[in-house]
């Protein structure tokens, strides 16, 4: 890129990261709306980790595969990574629009291989994206904008599964009619939010030796995973621990996210899917608000734990944090009045918020500049990866030991972050004295 980048004001950093609100509202349906709808169409509780290998999978592979094409791209007119951001945001807003006609539990399945692959097919040019457009100076403001939608696009996923349901009564083939209403207004996100953020920023055109470069070194398809082989080779000691705080972590959440709707409706509704279906429909409706309120949270605590770990240490705040957090899911599916959700799940918000950003501060010191792409997308791997233990191995957990009990799934959760706080205490990492960069959510 060329040597100086023009300072953009704060609206037009707003606007390049408008795009980044349609692939969190996604997302946040995914978190709350996709596991419920699996339960309507009869998938056994031991069928839904499996289920959901479609986020873990296609973070795996499609976004080191983008984030090496986009490198290597330039179209006149169309840009370097607003190709990618154009191509998944279609994908999304077709899997979003057809999800709610699933009349299968399979057809289910495969939209949402087709949600999460273009999901990260727009997910990892955007954060290249930022590096592209923003002088250091800036970045930092870049990456918290980021941070802005994806709390405020997960939170109006979540609120819609509250809203909709007293808007759109009724049942509409073989789901509830508010299920419509909300995953076609993500469909409309998706197209529209990317669309903004295209029409109002240009890219930085490659100088003229970038293209020579880029001529002259044409792809590989080969070629990232050679690059993040060589990289793990030479990875060092910080991230090896901080890959075992996140198998705990990541593992936890995926369980409480296949499970705080069911847990809510034994503890609270005192029902289950099956038992009645109508009252497990007003669980899934408030799991959305109580969820919707954990995002909440993270976005108004944020920018205070940057403070927090500035002053003290990044450790210290993350492990503080998911102390919060495994408590809040621990006493969770003992709570019987649905009011007092809310406090319990504020410790997961606040854990949430570290979640995003902290544990990269404690890396970001050891990470070679010239490798830092690499080594965030090795970082996404070690959040994938667990991911994908977990969809595998879960059900025979949660059916053998835990006796397909959602309450008991998202105790064992907390118990799990917990043991990531323990982890986290061995992470011996140099203290940081730069910006905290604040990262999105997603796979």
């Amino acid at each position: 890129m060329i040597a100086s980048k023009p300072r953009l004001t704060f609206s037009q950093i707003i606007n390049m990261n408008v795009g980044f609100f349609g692939i969190q509202y996604s997302f946040g349906l995914q978190q709350s709306a996709v596991n419920p709808i699996y339960d309507m169409l009869g998938a056994s509780p031991d069928e839904i980790p499996f289920l959901n290998l479609a986020g873990p999978m296609t973070g795996l592979l499609v976004q080191p595969i983008i984030g090496a094409l986009s490198d290597k791209t330039w179209v006149p007119k169309l840009g370097r990574r607003k190709p990618y951001f154009f191509v998944g945001a279609l994908l999304c807003s077709i899997a979003l629009f057809f999800y709610p006609f699933s009349s299968s539990l399979w057809m289910a399945a495969g939209l949402l291989w087709i949600l999460d692959a273009g999901n990260n097919t727009a997910m990892e040019p955007y954060r290249a994206f930022i590096a592209d457009k923003l002088d250091p100076s800036q970045q930092a403001t870049g990456f918290q904008a980021q941070s802005f939608f994806t709390g405020f696009g997960q939170t109006l996923a979540n609120v819609s599964l509250f809203v909709f349901p007293m808007i759109f009564v009724g049942t509409t083939g073989k789901l509830p009619t508010w299920v419509y209403a909300s995953f076609f207004l993500g469909s409309v996100c998706s197209i529209a939010s990317i669309w903004w953020s295209s029409r109002t920023t240009e890219e930085i055109p490659p100088t003229d030796e970038e293209l020579q470069k880029m001529k002259a070194t044409p792809l590989n398809v080969f070629t990232p995973f050679v690059e993040i082989a060589h990289a793990i080779k030479d990875m060092p000691r910080v991230m090896w621990q901080l890959a075992l705080v996140y198998l705990f972590q990541w593992y936890a959440l995926f369980c409480y996210w296949q499970n705080s709707s069911k847990s809510i409706a034994l503890s609270v509704y005192k029902t289950t899917p099956q038992d009645n279906p109508k009252l497990y429909e007003e669980a899934v409706s408030w799991t959305g608000l109580v969820n919707g309120w954990y995002n909440v949270v993270t976005f108004l605590c944020a920018f205070g734990l940057v403070w927090f770990a500035k002053k003290y240490s990044p450790k210290l705040v993350h492990v503080s944090c998911l102390i919060l957090a495994g408590i809040g899911f621990i006493v969770f599916p003992m709570i019987e009045n649905k009011y007092l959700l809310f406090p319990a799940i504020t410790g997961f918000g606040i854990g949430w918020a570290s979640m995003m950003g902290i544990p990269y501060l404690m890396v970001v010191s050891e990470i070679p500049k010239e490798r830092y792409g690499v080594y965030m997308g090795i970082i996404n791997m070690m959040i994938v990866i667990p991911m994908i233990i977990q969809n595998l191995t879960f059900g025979y957990v949660l059916k053998h030991f835990l006796n397909n009990d959602s309450g008991k799934a998202v105790l064992f959760a907390g118990v799990l972050l917990l043991i990531a706080a323990a982890a986290t205490m061995l992470i011996k990492a140099k203290k940081h004295e730069g910006d905290i960069v604040m990262t999105g959510g997603g796979h």
